[in-house]
């Protein structure tokens, strides 16, 4: 058997091919997407330092504004922001925010180990 080297796609039209060499977000939508997740890192470092409710509010903060974000930005400016239908990803976003945040609220202290 004679090895071959793959094809590249053909279903792929060539003005949507990426330009070489590009690093940045080419949407307002994929510009935010990076910020919110910044925010996302701020509060997984919060809660690695020990406060795990600050650091789960941070990130409840983050979905919940990705999901105003997705609810307004036009489909062409969503970028990464977009995953699916706007209103799966609006309801995911804002249902996991809120449940991040009710959590982080009503959970009991517990003792230290």
């Amino acid at each position: 058997m004679e090895h071959r080297e793959p094809e590249p796609p053909i279903d792929v039209p060539a003005e949507s091919a990426e330009p070489a060499g590009r690093r940045y977000p080419s949407t307002i939508g994929g510009a935010c997407y990076l910020v919110l997740l910044a925010t996302s890192g701020v509060g997984i470092w919060i809660t690695a330092r020990g406060d795990w409710r600050l650091g789960v509010r941070w990130i409840a903060a983050s979905l919940l504004v990705a999901a105003v974000l997705r609810l307004i930005l036009p489909a062409r400016d969503a970028g990464m922001l977009a995953v699916r239908r706007r209103s799966v990803d609006v309801t995911l976003l804002t249902v996991v925010g809120v449940a991040l945040l009710v959590l982080s609220t009503t959970i009991p202290n517990q003792p230290p180990l």
